[in-house]
């Protein structure tokens, strides 16, 4: 008998699926958060993963690629009660096979599942709706700054200086010298002051 796993936070959601991953004759296994979710995947090797896309902590597209990178082998299916591109367009990326909404019907979820199981995709009609208009949507200014970046782009804002940086981050100068550099190209802006300018109206850093 094929193993499910069930990376859902909610009880009452849990128990639904659950009741019908068995009534499908599949061996259900669940988890509450995201990091049990791994750790389970690790120990249990199921062959698929039913998860909730919004969890505290360790988020459903977080617990998806981290998963994937181990265990590329595993297929997931993602759920949720929010019809959001971003949630939509993080799963795909993360290497989620299905999404789909939490007032799926058991026949749906059925057949994601069997289609899962063969590597089939399933998207729902929703889902796919939102996604094909993320698509469509111009890329907002500073989507592809990263977290490191970011952080150096909020002290350039309070007008530190590289050396200043450097010094508050505990990293050398070339390193800050580095991130600046990768910041303004992103951001499309040709001296730092033009940077910080267009950070600020922009709202990319708190």
């Amino acid at each position: 008998m094929k193993k499910i796993l069930i990376i859902e936070d909610h009880a009452d959601m849990r128990e639904l699926l659950t009741w019908q991953v068995e009534l499908m004759g599949f061996a259900a296994l669940t988890a509450k958060q995201g990091s049990e979710g791994l750790q389970k995947a690790q120990s249990e090797n199921p062959e698929l993963i039913i998860l909730d896309i919004m969890m505290p902590g360790m988020d459903g597209a977080a617990t998806t690629q981290a998963i994937k990178q181990q265990y590329p082998h595993m297929q997931i299916i993602a759920l949720t009660s929010f019809q959001e591109g971003d949630m939509v367009k993080r799963a795909m990326q993360a290497g989620a096979i299905g999404y789909l909404l939490k007032n799926v019907s058991a026949d749906q979820l059925m057949d994601a599942v069997r289609r899962a199981a063969s590597g089939q995709s399933s998207l729902s009609p929703e889902a796919a709706q939102v996604l094909i208009q993320k698509v469509n949507e111009p890329a907002q200014l500073g989507h592809d700054i990263t977290d490191r970046e970011k952080e150096i782009l909020a002290l350039m804002v309070e007008g530190l200086s590289n050396a200043d940086i450097a010094e508050k981050l505990f990293v050398s100068q070339s390193t800050v010298k580095f991130h600046v550099s990768n910041v303004l190209s992103k951001l499309g802006a040709a001296t730092r002051t033009e940077a910080v300018a267009l950070a600020v109206k922009n709202r990319l850093v708190k």
